[in-house]
């Protein structure tokens, strides 16, 4: 793993993926690269509203703009971790 960065969004208003791309946004003007792994808590996943409830997932979703979300319990609801994960690493 490269660099990693924790983001925080608690906008009630705003669904996993425009939480996620405000992340991946400051992250690339941050480090001028695109993250491609985000960790999230496993609730922000079961509450997006899109069906899936993250069960039968493995941890893991994709979402469209190519990054990889996994859950993680050891992060708290709304928070993000991102980061670069290496392929092959």
């Amino acid at each position: 793993m490269d660099i990693g960065m924790l983001w925080f969004d608690n906008d009630r208003h705003a669904d996993l993926n425009i939480k996620v791309n405000r992340a991946i946004t400051y992250y690339q003007k941050k480090y001028g690269q695109k993250p491609n792994l985000c960790f999230v808590n496993p609730c922000m996943i079961s509450n997006n509203g899109n069906g899936n409830n993250g069960s039968g997932s493995n941890g893991k979703v994709k979402t469209e703009n190519g990054i990889e979300i996994r859950e993680s319990q050891s992060l708290l609801p709304n928070h993000f971790w991102l980061g670069i994960e290496r392929q092959g690493a």
